[in-house]
């Protein structure tokens, strides 16, 4: 491997780092921001929602930054963003902190898209595998959200300081991306084409199919990031404990968002392994929130499994069912723009239902379905097919 692949692997595992504490970081201390900032869980649900409502909002923009002004220089230009929205969530300012919120959720929405393009350009052989270690980078950043954002409001003395040390993290990884990002001469498409392209991807049910299996498993994770600690608090955990069960729980999606792209190419096609990971999820579900409480480590690590699985294998669809690099930039726009915003309305319904007092039980109940939905997606979705404009027509065939 090449000195610049190796730099490359080194900048996007940073990156990637800083695209998850922004959500992890909030959700232990909810309880907290109920009590002292006097928050409803409805508006609990909409600071929840917000980050991931905006990120789905903000992916379908990246392509069009990226033609503009480059790759690079559009991710550099999602870090400053980030670094902007998490500096204003902690100010003492009336509703910063639902504006810093959406700022950092439109940045992760620009990074997350403009990331896996640019892995697929640079590394195009290995693209589905570093697809694994990239979802670790995130899975790492989220744990550290999760575990250390209540012992840094009582190092740092607020939480106000604790949501703003998180933008320390992304200027670091600005300045090491500016220094060292690859430079490459900027492609420009014309928007016309790619408008035609992403119409024609629109027309594809395995477009659709792709995007609603990453919606619906990014709802599951997006409710875990905002709610999973609220949740535990009420089954008679306490605020830090809650905060290490859910941080344990992203610590072990490390392992299978790692190993489960390596699985999937075992098989014939992605089904079993999807249906695998949802499985996992489903139980580290029921075994937290329904079952005893002494089932809490098996239960979050189970919970972290499936989860961690679920996103690495959804990305590397964006891979796998397309032919080359343009159409899998298209589809990752278009799915993780659709997907995201899809899985907006999962966190704001746990608020909502927790506003009616709804038990914990029932939630779980109702998001166990969700995933037997889920389900149904990742069948059609892990069928081996794959979307080919090779002809000059946009078709789907068997690899």
């Amino acid at each position: 491997m090449r000195a610049s692949h190796t730099v490359f692997i080194a900048l996007m595992i940073i990156v990637g780092l800083n695209l998850r504490p922004a959500m992890s970081s909030v959700a232990p201390l909810l309880n907290r921001l109920q009590e002292v900032a006097g928050l409803s869980a409805a508006s609990a649900g909409v600071l929840t929602t917000l980050p991931v409502l905006f990120l789905g909002l903000a992916a379908p923009l990246a392509p069009m930054l990226a033609r503009r002004i480059g790759m690079e220089r559009a991710l550099s230009a999602a870090l400053c963003l980030l670094m902007i929205g998490l500096i204003l969530r902690g100010l003492p300012l009336p509703g910063v902190l639902f504006i810093g919120s959406a700022l950092s959720g439109a940045a992760i929405g620009l990074s997350g898209t403009l990331l896996p393009a640019l892995v697929k350009r640079q590394l195009p052989q290995s693209a589905d595998l570093l697809t694994g270690l990239y979802t670790m980078a995130l899975c790492s950043g989220g744990a550290l959200g999760a575990g250390l954002s209540v012992p840094l409001t009582h190092y740092l003395g607020s939480w106000q300081a604790s949501l703003m040390s998180w933008a320390l993290l992304a200027f670091v990884a600005l300045v090491l991306w500016g220094i060292y990002m690859p430079h490459t001469k900027t492609s420009v498409s014309p928007s016309t084409t790619a408008h035609t392209g992403a119409l024609k991807l629109l027309r594809q049910p395995l477009t659709w199919y792709v995007m609603l299996f990453m919606g619906i498993q990014s709802s599951m994770a997006y409710i875990v990031f905002g709610w999973l600690p609220t949740l535990l608090v009420y089954r008679g955990y306490d605020e830090a404990t809650a905060g290490w069960t859910m941080a344990i729980s992203i610590l072990c999606q490390l392992a299978s968002a790692l190993t489960a792209p390596w699985l999937a190419r075992l098989g014939r096609d992605q089904r079993p392994a999807l249906l695998c990971v949802l499985l996992c999820t489903a139980c580290g579900l029921w075994m937290l929130l329904i079952a005893p409480l002494s089932w809490q480590w098996p239960g979050a690590m189970l919970l972290g499994l499936g989860q961690g699985g679920s996103f690495s294998l959804a990305l590397s669809l964006l891979v796998l069912r397309t032919a080359n690099a343009r159409l899998s930039g298209q589809l990752s726009g278009l799915v993780q723009g659709g997907g995201y915003t899809i899985a907006a309305l999962g966190p704001f319904g746990v608020g909502l239902l927790l506003q009616n007092e709804t038990s914990g039980a029932h939630i779980a109940w109702i998001l166990i379905g969700l995933l037997v939905l889920c389900s149904g997606f990742a069948m059609l979705a892990g069928r081996k097919r794959c979307l080919d404009d090779g002809s000059g027509q946009l078709l789907v065939h068997s690899d």
